[in-house]
């Protein structure tokens, strides 16, 4: 098998490759696989059945390889605007060059606009805003400590998403795992709540929608 190839760094960032595959790190770390996607087509597939309106406002936060934001793609209406966020500038740029293959294209499509930075920050902008928003980060609330006050997967962070969503919308939280008591957390800002597994069955999206 061939060895891995850097093929651009920013910051604390590199992206690498090997053949068809790619991967991104952040610190050294593996952040994502360009081989492990299963799930994120899933989750943009959950979050948007509960579209009813012909020109819905989506979020997309976390944009990785593209997958999520090219399923919601294919599923959202052509009125449809989708809004996608990313923390990193250079994975944004990535996404428009090296790995532009692995997703279609997708933000070329005129549909789509990007947000680069915190998703709070974006979430504060757009009060009542979306239809829908579809959570891929951190690997969801399995991964992070949702009793700390600057996470998304707090009440304050939840409480921000809940206020971000119109009436009958719909959050959708892809995690690598379950989490205790997050359900209830969920229902304690506002939503009704629920889970699905998907990908192979080791992932699942928490749901929390809006009546």
């Amino acid at each position: 098998m061939k060895p891995w190839k850097t093929l651009a760094t920013d910051g604390k960032f590199a992206l690498r490759q090997r053949e068809r595959e790619y991967m991104v790190l952040a610190d050294g770390k593996i952040l994502m696989n360009s081989r492990h996607h299963g799930a994120e087509p899933d989750l943009a597939r959950v979050g948007c059945a509960r579209i009813e309106t012909g020109s819905p406002k989506v979020l997309v936060g976390g944009l990785g390889f593209g997958f999520t934001l090219r399923a919601a793609l294919d599923i959202a209406p052509d009125l449809a605007k989708v809004t996608v966020n990313e923390p990193s500038k250079a994975v944004v740029e990535w996404n428009r060059g090296t790995l532009a293959s692995l997703n279609g294209h997708a933000l070329e499509d005129p549909r789509v606009s990007v947000e680069v930075g915190d998703v709070q920050r974006v979430l504060s902008k757009h009060r009542r805003g979306f239809d829908v928003i579809l959570l891929d980060i951190d690997n969801g609330p399995f991964a992070v400590d949702i009793d700390d006050d600057q996470s998304l997967y707090s009440i304050g962070g939840l409480s921000s998403v809940r206020a971000s969503l119109k009436s009958g919308g719909r959050l959708a939280v892809l995690s690598a795992g379950t989490h205790p008591g997050f359900n209830k957390r969920l229902v304690e800002v506002g939503f009704t709540a629920s889970v699905q597994y998907v990908g192979d069955g080791d992932s699942l999206v928490f749901i929390g929608d809006v009546n």
